[in-house]
């Protein structure tokens, strides 16, 4: 088998994973607050990567950039919460179609913000990727949701995850991103679960402990695709993850996806890839 059909496999694994991942949250999200479901998130994580981790050291963990990295992980628990308070009230197809837009979101904010010079036919793909979403909310047709408001605010602060792990990879090594985001998320967490605090039942911290499992799962697998091919390979496959989530929300949950939110889905996920694309010829040329 070739590195490149291996990578495929793995990212299929991980869409699919992550649309399950979504179905748990959506479960548990019915009797536990969306920032209790982050925290145990982060926290069932924590536990099952962090051997991983200190298996390497604690060298990894030599950093002059402490304050930057507590930025990304404060970051990295805003979009969780955004994401999860969205889970418990949007449809799960609208959610992930959705969430498609966080390269474009960060191609943009790498303009206002980096200061990066993006050519014709990037800002074209933005404005192509802005309009997918908005044939998915459809503001003056209807009231747009709060949950689409939500999933728009994960997609952005995700967006600025990804601008902070790029200027950081400047100076840091992946091992130390990936290790003070583990360790930093959990107490970051933790400040906005004490205000909504109430303790899991039993069979909730089980589904707890599934989603903070099968959710590192997700990054190790997207991980192992990534060394196995190219992000151009294997990108076009994440647009099975809404296949995935249609078809498990249809037949736990009953929920039955839009016209709009499969045209608007399809239209943001082009969109991202050629700029994921562009960028990476960008890069190649340099």
């Amino acid at each position: 088998m070739s590195g490149a059909t291996r990578g495929i496999l793995l990212m299929l694994a991980a869409t699919l994973l992550a649309a399950f991942m979504n179905i748990v949250a959506r479960h548990v999200s019915e009797t536990v607050h969306p920032y209790m479901v982050v925290f145990f998130r982060v926290l069932f994580g924590l536990l099952f990567i962090g051997p991983f981790v200190l298996r390497s050291g604690f060298s990894v963990f030599r950093t002059r950039r402490i304050g930057m990295h507590l930025f990304r992980a404060s970051l990295n628990v805003v979009n969780m919460m955004c994401f999860f308070s969205a889970v418990a009230i949007t449809p799960l197809a609208e959610l992930v179609a959705l969430n498609f837009t966080a390269p474009v979101f960060a191609t943009l904010l790498a303009v206002l913000i980096l200061r990066e010079v993006v050519g014709l036919r990037r800002w074209t793909a933005i404005l192509i990727g802005f309009a997918g979403a908005m044939i998915i909310v459809r503001p003056g047709f209807g009231e747009v949701s709060p949950g689409h408001v939500l999933a728009l605010g994960s997609a952005i602060s995700w967006a600025c995850v990804i601008l902070v792990v790029k200027d950081l990879s400047r100076t840091e090594s992946s091992i130390t991103i990936v290790a003070y985001m583990t360790v930093l998320m959990a107490p970051v967490s933790m400040v906005p679960a004490l205000f909504v605090w109430q303790w899991p039942t039993p069979p909730e911290l089980m589904w707890l402990a599934v989603m903070g499992v099968v959710g590192t799962g997700v990054h190790f697998t997207v991980a192992q695709a990534l060394r196995e091919a190219d992000l151009s390979t294997i990108l076009p496959f994440d647009f099975t993850k809404l296949i995935w989530i249609s078809v498990l929300a249809y037949l736990i949950f009953g929920e039955v996806p839009t016209i709009a939110t499969w045209i608007g889905g399809t239209v943001i996920f082009a969109s991202g890839a050629y700029i994921a694309q562009r960028e990476a010829m960008a890069r190649r040329r340099r």
